[in-house]
């Protein structure tokens, strides 16, 4: 086997190409996910400013058998990303033929991670489970032969939980007069104002994930970049901000499952969007992200910004959310999620796994 950089656009037709070949006639993949891809893979973007990308194709006997990408991010200096790979079954040599690119382009690493995808908040994670359920948008959908093809390394895995919005609503306005702080007010996004609260969302996130599983820091400019796309599917209340005296302090995104609205493999476009606004039809949320600062962690705010949501939820008839993914290893998001269901009434269990894999250079 062989790898072979893909450098201009007719290479990055053979690297979107084989992700097709892989899912074809699958009917739970969906590629909603092709526009962060392209983003990272062909930019430049904000991120290429801080960061190398470098797509590889895979080749057995002069035959495309598979993809994947090198990025190595100045603000994570001894890791390097093995990224957006994709591969048919049965191949040989796959980790040591990537492994051979990585000695050679980035010798200087003394660590790898196979399944983040440039950035925690542009996609990582292989799927362990659910094969015959679609994604809920966000959240990657992966063949399951492809964690054997990266042995004898470290497993970190993630999970998601599913909930019934009913049901956690119920519990969360038994609470209503608990999760009062004086001085605390919590707000909608302004989409006339995005990149304003798109800069808040930035400091929060920087300010909240220190300590998280592979973060490092992201600069507006990539943020911005990331949501521009999905603004016209996005509605003010997919981004709650907690404001104490004026200075944000926390942030919780969240957003419908749009992958119920492409039954194919091709991204979201513009008749999406139309079907989406003039009858929605989706009857799941994802919950992405809940952030707050040091301070005010373990207070009530989480759950302040999600009831601020909670009426617009109900209202477009969603029926469930998914919240995650979480890092297993991080022990306080994963104590919290479990905590409430269990309050709930409800079974603790995850609802998805994935996993990155670590391995020593």
């Amino acid at each position: 086997m062989i790898a072979t950089q893909a450098t201009d656009k007719k290479g990055y037709r053979s690297f979107s190409r084989i992700q097709k070949e892989v899912y074809r006639d699958n009917p739970y993949y969906r590629a909603t996910e092709a526009s962060v891809e392209e983003l990272l893979i062909c930019g430049p973007t904000a991120f290429h400013q801080h960061a190398q990308v470098k797509p590889f194709l895979l080749w057995e006997d002069q035959q495309l058998v598979g993809r994947f990408a090198l990025i190595h991010d100045d603000k994570r200096p001894e890791l390097v990303q093995i990224s957006f790979f994709e591969a048919l079954p049965d191949l040989e040599d796959v980790q040591d033929t990537i492994l051979e690119q990585i000695d050679e382009y980035f010798p200087q690493c003394t660590k790898y991670v196979v399944g983040l995808n440039g950035h925690l908040n542009y996609g990582a994670g292989l799927l362990l489970d659910h094969f015959r359920e679609p994604p809920v948008f966000g959240f990657p959908y992966s063949q399951a032969y492809y964690p054997a093809y990266f042995r004898d390394v470290e497993e970190k895995k993630m999970v998601s939980f599913q909930i019934p919005i009913e049901t956690f609503h119920d519990w969360s306005s038994q609470y209503a007069g608990r999760k009062d702080i004086s001085g605390l007010t919590i707000r909608f996004m302004d989409k006339k104002q995005i990149r304003r609260d798109i800069a808040i969302y930035t400091w929060l996130n920087n300010q909240s994930f220190q300590k998280h599983p592979y973060w490092a820091d992201r600069e507006e400019a990539e943020d911005y970049e990331l949501f521009y796309p999905f603004r016209f599917l996005l509605n003010n209340e997919n981004l709650v901000i907690a404001e104490y005296k004026d200075q944000p302090v926390g942030f919780f995104l969240w957003y419908p499952d749009f992958n119920q609205l492409v039954h194919s493999q091709r991204d979201l476009n513009v008749w999406d969007v139309l079907r989406f606004r003039l009858k929605n039809g989706i009857d799941t949320c994802r919950f992405t992200e809940i952030g707050v600062v040091p301070q005010f962690q373990g207070s009530p705010v989480s759950l302040a910004m999600i009831d601020k949501a909670f009426p617009y939820m109900r209202k477009a008839g969603y029926k469930y959310c998914e919240a995650g993914f979480i890092f297993e290893e991080n022990r306080r998001s994963l104590l919290f999620t479990k905590r409430i269901m269990s309050r709930c009434g409800l079974d603790t269990t995850p609802h998805r796994q994935f996993s990155v894999y670590e391995g020593a250079l």
